[in-house]
């Protein structure tokens, strides 16, 4: 039950500061492209990276922070660094042709899931 609580206030954290940041880089960049997600996400990419490896490698951190950190604060922070990160694992394994699909069949798959909701929402609602 701890572990729950403190993920669930990670992802509050993860969601406040996704959408802080977001925010500040659009105010400051205009409108036209969507620059504060695009900041998030490579941002987020670096921390995931960052905070995976100091876990692994550099600092005597217990499974349960490194849940906590990655999919409480990273995963409500954003996805798309676990996306990156499970990318990277492919390739890092040679696995070139599942990191292609992943990569390619989740950005395409979800862009054509994402029209066929809207479109769904337009003729049901």
């Amino acid at each position: 039950m701890h572990k729950l609580v403190l993920m669930a206030m990670a992802g509050a954290a993860g969601t406040l500061a996704r959408y802080g940041l977001a925010q500040a880089v659009q105010r400051l960049s205009g409108q036209g492209f969507p620059t504060g997600t695009f900041a998030v996400n490579v941002l987020g990419s670096f921390l995931f990276g960052l905070v995976w490896t100091l876990c692994e490698d550099r600092l005597p951190m217990g499974s349960e922070v490194r849940i906590v950190l990655l999919t409480g604060f990273m995963g409500a922070f954003t996805t798309f660094s676990t996306f990156m990160f499970e990318s990277s694992a492919l390739l890092k394994h040679g696995q070139w042709m599942y990191a292609l699909l992943n990569i390619g069949g989740q950005t395409l798959l979800g862009l054509f899931a994402l029209t066929l909701g809207i479109a769904a929402a337009k003729l049901r609602f």
